[in-house]
């Protein structure tokens, strides 16, 4: 079995294929693309399999192509999608399709003095010029309605399993692609599309526009949407919320705690697909967690390793130390070291109150629990839970004679008041 193959179906990864494909990956150093459409300005966690993939195909000493879609971008691929996409302006897909661009820079090596060097490609640049007549003329002609309507992705519009029905614009798309891997086959030489599962008929309209017009011999392959092993869809906050690969979208601390938080059974999966760890070291890793689950050892290192990978290292120890803060791990002085951004990620939801600095610096602690911030509802409250020593001030016990100093800030701009174990209250400075 070719390497690169046996690599993702060990991993999970893999799930089909065009035939003789391993033909083609054992000759040599194949060119492989994989596409982007720039519907946001950022990269979510569904796209990174593909990603992934396309890392690995390099990895084995291939070479990947990764394709932001400015054309496609303008209609939307309708695939596994029940409405219609609405349609972006100029400027917002230029801005898109350039914050992808930066993301993907980050995950694959575009070093140009390696033979597999990656390269990035726009579809915008060969479409721009060309009209609608010179594509009905000379790619429309190639594909049947028949054959583009036995598309699920079609069928499944077409046949009312979604409310709307489907317009000419999103039926298209498939022969969009289609020309990317014409376009793609004939000046780069790329021979094998790559994807996820659901773009298994606009891989394959690509290769066989590539047979009819040119007789060329094209292949494609997929890879697993991923799931959670409840079978619901994978890649989303307890909120319903895409997980970004962006850190002004999904902060580092938010991204590491995702991954931190997944259940045994799906973090067996994940640290396979999700990681480069070698097979060996996964074994051992789910070895080790099973025999001490409480640990939680393969949830720490696929956070890690995926944190680190996106964010860096810098952001993944950010990140450990804020989550240690809720746990009583850490000190006064790394709450005081966090940025904005993580403190009011780690303490979301919290009730706050902003007070002049003039009014709160060099103010006791009874008055900052009651008269300023309103955390208690008495000064004899205050000083009854003083006595009790259930009062914390960034995660520090104080008692009644304390008095808020300008180092106390985080950040320079928050107190973090405590009552107990688990009641908090935000004091910002302004």
């Amino acid at each position: 079995m070719n390497s690169f193959i046996e690599e993702l179906k060990w991993r999970g990864i893999f799930a089909d294929a065009t035939p003789e494909i391993e033909q083609l990956l054992n000759q040599g150093m194949t060119s492989a693309y994989v596409g982007f459409d720039p519907t946001g300005d950022s990269l979510h966690l569904g796209h990174l399999v593909p990603i992934i993939v396309l890392r690995h195909f390099q990895n084995h000493g291939h070479k990947p192509y990764a394709l932001v879609g400015g054309a496609t971008g303008m209609i939307g691929d309708p695939s596994g999608k029940s409405n219609e996409r609405n349609l972006l302006n100029d400027e917002q897909l230029n801005h898109n399709v350039a914050g992808l661009k930066g993301q993907l820079e980050r995950f694959l090596d575009f070093n140009a003095d390696t033979p597999n060097a990656a390269v990035l490609v726009n579809n915008y640049d060969w479409m721009k010029n060309i009209s609608f007549l010179e594509f009905a003329r000379d790619i429309g002609k190639h594909i049947t309605v028949n054959y583009m309507m036995a598309k699920d992705s079609v069928k499944k519009r077409l046949n009312g399993e979604f409310q709307e029905g489907m317009s000419f614009t999103e039926f298209t798309y498939q022969l969009l692609q289609g020309f990317d891997f014409l376009h793609l086959y004939q000046n780069h030489g790329i021979k094998l599309q790559m994807g996820g599962s659901d773009q298994w008929g606009n891989i394959t309209t690509g290769t066989e526009l590539i047979r009819r017009k040119v007789q060329g011999e094209a292949y494609g392959l997929t890879c697993t949407l991923i799931t959670k092993a409840d079978g619901s869809k994978f890649g989303k906050s307890e909120a319903g919320e895409n997980v970004w690969l962006d850190a002004a979208r999904t902060s580092p601390y938010k991204f590491y705690q995702f991954w931190l938080n997944q259940s045994d059974a799906d973090c067996e999966r994940y640290i396979k697909i999700y990681t480069f760890l070698s097979k060996s070291e996964i074994e051992t890793l789910i070895t080790e967690h099973s025999q001490a689950p409480h640990e939680r050892k393969l949830q720490k290192k696929l956070a890690e390793e995926m944190t680190v990978w996106v964010h860096g290292r810098e952001e993944y120890e950010k990140a450990v130390k804020a989550s240690e803060i809720l746990f009583g791990r850490s000190t006064a002085d790394d709450l005081v070291r966090l940025d904005e951004a993580t403190f009011l990620d780690v303490f979301e939801g919290v009730p706050q109150k902003e007070i002049a600095k003039s009014e709160l610096i060099g103010t006791g602690i009874v008055d900052i629990l009651a008269e300023r911030s309103g955390f208690l509802k008495s000064k004899s409250e205050a000083q009854r839970e003083l006595k009790g020593n259930a009062i914390s001030v960034n995660k520090a016990k104080v008692d009644d004679t304390y008095k808020a100093e300008e180092s106390d800030l985080i950040d320079g701009k928050f107190l973090l008041l405590q009552k107990g174990k688990k009641n908090y209250f935000i004091v910002k400075a302004v």
